[in-house]
Formats: structure tokens, sequence, C-alpha cells
């Protein structure tokens, strides 16, 4: 049996990079050589012991976020072949419970997912299932299509936000997701995108990708600033994750507004929330959950070269040197993290 190097979660906060076998593939199954696999928030909620979308079981090797090159098929694999830039949706639904009989796939009853109940992309190879591997056209960038899983989580959100062509779209916090988000609601016909974010180096990556305004929470009155420069916010999408920044968007939102809280909290973090505000401006709550039914839109949206993700990755971190990543809080300051896991 071959090894391979993986970073291996052990338990909270102690993660280690070992050798660990090359999965084996079945007849249905897809050996993928992986080029890129990006740090998402779940992966750090996983490590500091917070757990993820799904329960994740040390020891595990995290990572969900994935481009590679496919390096063996199996006997009834039909539509892709060894060399193809793929990647893979980390999502293996059952089909078969009440949700997946009832178009609510993302939350199947059996669900299996790469990096949190199974490993997953941070180690050279990772094994999938064929209806889980998304062929990308030739000459597309490895790194780009990295992000296809967090553009697909993306794209469901943006649809459940129904945002409608000359509405006005505040997006609170400038991460990764943040700035995917602000391109997509520009696609989904926004006359105006606004994006409160105290880190000026991401304000500046927002104006280039952009945004119509930016604002810096800690040092301005945004209320004021969206008074004077906004007819009514539409749509606010929290994509931080704290207490704090959910009461910023129902109090900034405005008249009949969406209000979607997109950011991964903590599993026991509790807001406030004022009743009266939501009825005075008859707002809706809502948020949203993985990326059901939406992966092959956001390979489609990566080929297109109409979304930048490049812009949003800060660091590119060789696999021997990652455990600094979760270790050290500046390789998240500014933008994503990715970890190469071959050339």
């Amino acid at each position: 049996m071959m090894n391979m190097r993986a970073l291996v979660y052990n338990s909270p906060r102690n993660i280690s990079v070992q050798d660990v076998p090359v999965p084996e593939i079945g007849a249905t199954e897809v050996l993928v050589k992986i080029k890129y696999c990006g740090v998402c928030g779940t992966d750090m909620h996983i490590y500091n012991g917070e757990g993820g979308a799904f329960a994740a079981t040390p020891p595990l090797v995290m990572g969900h976020e994935l481009s590679g090159v496919v390096e063996k098929v199996g006997a009834m694999v039909k539509k892709v072949k060894p060399g193809d830039l793929v990647s893979v949706d980390p999502n293996d639904m059952c089909g078969e419970c009440h949700y997946c009989k009832n178009a609510m796939e993302q939350f199947c009853e059996n669900v299996i997912g790469s990096g949190t109940t199974v490993d997953g992309g941070f180690a050279q190879y990772i094994a999938a299932k064929e209806k889980q591997v998304f062929k990308f056209k030739e000459g597309t960038d490895p790194l780009t299509a990295a992000m296809a899983e967090p553009v697909s989580c993306c794209i469901h959100g943006i649809d459940l936000c129904g945002i409608k062509p000359g509405d006005e779209v505040l997006v609170i916090g400038g991460g990764p997701i943040g700035l995917i988000m602000l391109q997509l609601a520009k696609m989904a016909g926004a006359s105006k995108t606004v994006l409160s974010e105290p880190v000026a180096e991401k304000r500046e990556i927002a104006e280039k990708l952009g945004a119509d305004l930016t604002i810096n929470p800690l040092e301005e009155d945004v209320e004021a600033i969206l008074k004077g420069n906004c007819r009514n916010i539409s749509t606010v999408i929290e994509c931080v994750g704290s207490a704090r920044t959910i009461d910023n968007a129902i109090q900034w939102a405005g008249k009949g507004a969406t209000i979607m809280m997109f950011g991964l909290t903590g599993p026991d973090q509790v807001i406030n929330l004022k009743p009266d505000i939501v009825f005075k401006k008859e707002l809706k709550v809502t948020s949203s959950f993985i990326n059901p039914y939406t992966f092959q839109r956001a390979v489609a949206i990566l080929e297109s070269g109409r979304l930048n993700v490049k812009d949003t990755i800060s660091h590119i971190v060789e696999l021997e040197d990652c455990v600094k990543v979760f270790e050290d809080a500046k390789y998240r300051g500014t933008g994503k993290a990715v970890i190469k896991l071959n050339d």
C-alpha cells in the first residue's frame, strides 16, 4: 500500500502532517491528485473543537475546497478520465431519505462529508464518487478551480436572498466569502453594492472587484453613510458570523429587507433579536446551509471568467508548512489561505 502526506486533525488544536495510506477506489470512484485545497471557516471550527457543518471525529484529514487532476478512475466511471482538471463536491447525499426525496438534499439524514465525516482534501490524494467529481474545461487555472465549493455555497445563499435588478445590497465582512458575495450580488442585478469592513486592505480589494461603496464600521457612522448614499438596503448579507455583526445587519437593513445570516458562528453563540425592529421593517431573516444543486453552476461561473476569486486568496502555503495557517491568525487576516498539495 502506497503512502501520501496529509494534514491530520488529531484532537482540538492538535494537527500534524503525517504519512497516511493513499485511498483505494472502487468501480464508481475517482482518485484525484490534489493541487490546492483552501482553508475554510469550517476547518477552523473543527480545529478548535467546535465542529463544522457535520460532526467531525478525529483522526481526520480536513479540507473540502479542492482542485486536482484525475489520477485513476474505476471501471464504471464514464464522465472523467485521467488528466482531467476537476473539483470535488464534498457532500455525498444518499438520495433516499425524506429530505433527498423532497428537494432538500442539504439536510440529508445520511450525508457523507469529505473533510468532515470522512477524510478530505488536505492530502495529496482523495477518493470520491463519480457523482461528486466536476470537470473543468481545458486551460482553467487549478487555483481558480479550487474555489468551486465556496462559490457553490455562495450561489445557494444568493439564490435565497432573492436579489432583484435595481436592489441595493449591503455585505458585512470583506473576507473571501464576502468578496464573492459582492460580485454575485452584482451579477444578480444589484444596482449598488456596499461593504462594511474594518480592514483597509479588504476594502481596497472590494473596490477593485466592483464595490460601489466601502465603509469602516469602527471609524465611520454606517447608518448615516447608508442614509446619505442609498435609497433602501433591500438585502444584507452577513459574512462574519458574530452576534455583533448579526445585530448590525438587523439595525442597518432597510424596509422589507432580507437578512442573510451566512457567516458561520460558534455553536453556542446567541443573538439578542428585537422583534419590534423586525416587525416595523417587515424584515425577512434567513440563512443558508451548504450547497444543494449549485456545484455545476459554480463551475460554469468560474469557467466564464466573470467571477474573480484569485484576488480573494492571500496566502499559498506548502503542505509541510501548513500547520502555521491554523496556529497563526495572520494567515487569515486579509484573505483566503490555500494549501498546495502537489506541483
